[in-house]
C-alpha cells in the first residue's frame, strides 16, 4: 500500500449556504489523500500503472467550478469523481477549507474532512 497526495490546491469558488457567498465567492483550499497499491508503478516506472495526480487535480477543479451550498457536499463530489475514475483505490480522504468564513468573528478558515474506504 502507498499514498498519493495533493495538498494545498487553491481555488476561488462560489460555495456557501448564504446567497451572498454564492455571488461574491471566496478562496478555498483542497487536500486529497489517496491510498492505493503502488507496488506496480514503483517497479514499472510507468505513469499508466499509477494514479495520475494531474487527472486528480482536474477532477477537483471541475467540482470546484460548480456552486455548492455545503463544504461537505464539495468533498463528497470530489470523492465520487475520484472513485469513478480510478478503481484501484482503497481509501480517499478529502479536506475542504474555506478561508475567512462568514461567522461573525475572526476565523482563518473553516474545514471539513471526509474519508471513504472502498
Amino acid at each position: 500500500m502507498g499514498q498519493i497526495a495533493l495538498e494545498g490546491m487553491e481555488f476561488f469558488a462560489y460555495h456557501g449556504h448564504f446567497d451572498e457567498e454564492q455571488k461574491i465567492g471566496n478562496k478555498y483550499s483542497i487536500d486529497v489523500l489517496i491510498e492505493t497499491d503502488l507496488s506496480r508503478p514503483a517497479s514499472s516506472d510507468n505513469l499508466k500503472d499509477t494514479i495520475d495526480y494531474g487527472d486528480v487535480y482536474q477532477m477537483v477543479r471541475m467540482v470546484m467550478s460548480k456552486k455548492h451550498r455545503l463544504l461537505e457536499h464539495v468533498g463528497h463530489e470530489i470523492i465520487d469523481a475520484i472513485r469513478f475514475k480510478f478503481n484501484s483505490i482503497k481509501k480517499v480522504t478529502v479536506e475542504v477549507s474555506k478561508f475567512n468564513p462568514p461567522i461573525g468573528g475572526v476565523c482563518h478558515r473553516a474545514k471539513v474532512k471526509l474519508e471513504e474506504s472502498f
